[in-house]
């Protein structure tokens, strides 16, 4: 890491991904520690786009993690700097420390940020009430209800009857203020305990690059995100905040690769991932891997809760083609966004479901839904079938591609 600023009140160090590493110390650190961490948290619920997003917060070590606001600015008008800092009270918060010196420029999008909030106001406290809780001490708002739901899983991959290499990836963790332990391939749990993280990757590139930026993604996924448990976030918290750093940074690192190693050029990944929580499952997703939910009550039983980024299937969402024509156009598989792939910017789509008991939601490559039909799919869900007998199903049926499927029951 790169030291940015050593003086008595704090330690700045930005890493080797860009992310500012900041350490409070000197006369009322504690204090201007839980200050800073609350604004921001303050200002990230108000959808300020021109400040740090905290990432972790360390109570015991008075360390928080942000993300780059851009490079320090030199030379810029009075009358320029009252304007931004006037523009972040628009957004209920006082910088008390109004100088330049907390002015920076972030060159991706040509905007001048504002940084170092240890000296701000809340100009309305009561709007505010974020104490430093981590995991589930802030579940207290959740019914007894919720916490009482278990889930049950099961995950499969298979290589296909045509391929040599798998370059699909999954993963399944739990999630608690002590890390991310991997789960097993299949299992059972309570949702009171911790939450549970499940993520289907499906890699592209040539020279076996493809296994590499599949394996990239949950490699990511499982060193990442306890971080951001451990620093509060939870119920109301931000999490698709989360989700957008998250997939960000795995974008930025396969990209990364793919310029620096000519084997690796181009190569991408898909990422469907599934974030349980009580009452609640969120869902983040960028490609063509699937997650569906089964609901029985339901119309026709089964929802596809993510968007294929491809233009057939926008075309198909739009109604000028059937799922038949979908499945057999010429660029059924050419997508529009991935990770990596020489993408510049990606965003994840990023939605909230609630949780019903009988819930059974699928996440899967399209190496299963190239096999099975949506309504083959609604069928097998709604017999009971497990990962393992989906993907066995779609080999057979097809297994021109890897496929890879996680079923995960709600009970």
């Amino acid at each position: 890491m790169r030291e940015e600023k050593n003086t008595r009140r704090s330690m700045v160090h930005i890493g080797f991904d860009g992310r500012v590493h900041k350490v409070f110390r000197g006369p009322k650190a504690s204090e201007r520690f839980a200050t800073e961490v609350r604004v921001l948290r303050y200002l990230e619920e108000s959808e300020c786009n021109f400040v740090p997003r905290l990432l972790h917060a360390d109570p015991e070590g008075l360390k928080i993690i942000t993300t780059n606001c851009g490079n320090k600015v030199d030379l810029l008008s009075d009358s320029r700097v009252a304007e931004i800092f006037g523009e972040l009270k628009s957004y209920g918060v006082r910088h008390d420390d109004p100088f330049l010196r907390n002015v920076t420029y972030r060159p991706t999008d040509g905007r001048f940020c504002i940084i170092d909030f240890e000296f701000a106001t809340i100009l309305d406290e009561e709007k505010a009430s974020h104490p430093l809780e981590t995991g589930h001490t802030a579940s207290a708002v959740q019914n007894e209800e919720s916490l009482q739901i278990r889930i049950n899983w099961s995950c499969r991959t298979d290589v296909g009857r045509f391929r040599r290499s798998n370059e699909d990836a999954f993963v399944a963790l739990s999630l608690n203020s002590e890390g991310a332990p991997v789960l097993g391939s299949s299992g059972s749990e309570s949702v009171s305990k911790c939450d549970f993280i499940f993520a289907v990757s499906d890699g592209m590139g040539g020279a076996r690059s493809g296994d590499f930026a599949s394996r990239i993604a949950v490699e990511k996924i499982t060193s990442l995100l306890p971080g951001y448990f451990r620093s509060g976030v939870g119920a109301d918290s931000g999490e698709r905040q989360v989700m957008n750093e998250l997939f960000e940074i795995i974008h930025a690192d396969i990209g990364m690769l793919g310029r620096a190693y000519p084997e690796c050029r181009g190569m991408g990944a898909t990422l469907s991932l599934c974030w349980v929580m009580p009452g609640r499952l969120l869902v983040a997703h960028v490609g063509d891997s699937r997650v569906y939910r089964w609901r029985n009550g339901n119309k026709n039983g089964l929802e596809q809760l993510t968007e294929d980024d491809t233009r057939v299937a926008g075309l198909q969402r739009a109604g000028k083609i059937s799922e038949y024509e979908a499945r057999n156009h010429p660029a059924r598989n050419m997508l529009s966004k991935a990770l990596g792939a020489g993408n510049q910017y990606v965003r994840p789509q990023v939605e909230t479901v609630d949780l019903e008991r009988g819930d059974r939601f699928l996440i899967c490559s399209d190496g299963v839904t190239d096999g099975i039909w949506d309504s083959g799919i609604s069928r097998l869900l709604g017999d009971g079938s497990n990962a393992e007998e989906i993907v066995e199903l779609a080999v057979q049926e097809s297994g021109r591609d890897n496929a890879t499927a996680i079923v995960v029951d709600v009970c």
